[in-house]
């Protein structure tokens, strides 16, 4: 299957499923079960910010550095959660920051 999946609140889900995504607002606890759900039906999953805060650090890490399928995080619609900071993450990866 080649459609995208969108794993976030169901406000964005509606956007996205208008769109042409599959789409899944998990539940407190849900969040690891439905990335792999996702990761297992899809070459392109989506997950919302709010719903990458609820996936365990082990998981989110193997999912989003996998070659395939390719997993974003993207922003969530009333912006509660923001999004990783990749330039301070790599600076400190790299010894540039403390």
């Amino acid at each position: 299957m080649s459609t995208p999946v969108y794993l976030g609140d169901e406000v964005s889900a509606a956007g996205y499923r208008l769109a042409g995504a599959l789409v899944r607002s998990p539940q407190a606890g849900e969040e690891t079960a439905a990335l792999a759900w996702a990761r297992a039906r899809s070459p392109l999953v989506l997950v919302s910010a709010a719903v990458a805060a609820g996936i365990g650090a082990g998981a989110l890490r193997t999912a989003l550095a996998a070659l395939a399928p390719l997993v974003l995080i993207v922003p969530e619609l009333h912006g509660e959660v923001p999004l990783p900071d990749l330039a301070a993450r790599l600076r400190a990866q790299l010894g540039l920051e403390a």
